[in-house]
């Protein structure tokens, strides 16, 4: 009997949903005030109790008012349940003189840590936890004069705190940005080694100060903020003579 509501819950009941959650999952701004949404199902009738599971703890429930019928219920999941890794929720129906019946479930990814370490200050634009960027010595001390450019400019970003795969990596050049091909697995632990194109550095233009930076956004949506800026001096004159 208990195997056959279960088939049937699953046919009529969907799993509940999450509009918060990134496309892969949830990560710290939404795990602070988590909502799970429930769609109206067949038969919702006032008196109905609707209680609210994650990863098989109760944590919510709601009487039904005649006011609540064919709406969409909404449930909060207390921010202390939430904990890295896959977690699932779904909810129980309890309907008067009637048997309980259990949604289908949702299974979400949880990621609660920071790229480069939580800020100290939530409105800070900085996290101290990112390091500057590396430029070669030269270009750092003397400023880059691009008509000396002979190849496009190396440039590499130190491994941070909570690096994990798929993050995705801007790099802001001025005003210009450029986005980096998502981390894999071999990336982590490792300096991140790419090329400043010399269209890039065009495109930003000539700046006795120009400031280079980088952010990092994690698989589930959580942004490090940028990293503390390298200021350097560029010339983009085409005019004046290359190394010898």
């Amino acid at each position: 009997m208990t195997e056959t509501l279960s088939i049937n819950t699953r046919q009529k009941l969907f799993p509940p949903y999450v509009p918060q959650a990134h496309k892969h999952g949830i990560g710290i701004r939404a795990a602070a005030n988590l909502l799970i949404h429930i769609d109206p199902y067949p038969e919702m009738d006032e008196g109905d109790l609707i209680e609210l599971f994650w990863d098989g703890c109760y944590v919510a429930s709601k009487l039904l008012s005649e006011s609540d019928v064919g709406q969409t219920l909404i449930l909060r999941v207390p921010e202390s349940f939430l904990q890295n890794g896959t977690a699932k929720t779904y909810y129980r129906l309890m309907k008067v003189g009637g048997s309980p019946v259990i949604s289908a479930s949702r299974r979400l990814r949880v990621k609660l840590d920071m790229p480069g370490g939580l800020l100290i200050n939530s409105t800070d634009e900085e996290n101290q936890g990112l390091a500057p960027v590396s430029l070669p010595q030269s270009v750092i001390h003397h400023g880059l004069d691009i008509s000396r450019l002979a190849k496009s400019l190396p440039l590499s970003i130190e491994p941070y705190l909570n690096m994990a795969p798929h993050d995705e990596i801007t790099l802001r050049w001025g005003d210009a940005r450029m986005d980096l091909a998502p981390l894999a697995e071999d990336n982590l632990g490792k300096p991140i080694e790419l090329i400043v194109p010399d269209t890039l550095i065009r495109e930003a233009g000539e700046e006795t100060q120009l400031e280079v930076t980088y952010c990092v956004i994690d698989r589930v949506g959580n942004n490090s903020r940028w990293a503390p800026t390298r200021a350097i001096s560029v010339n983009t004159l085409e005019n004046r003579p290359r190394y010898e």
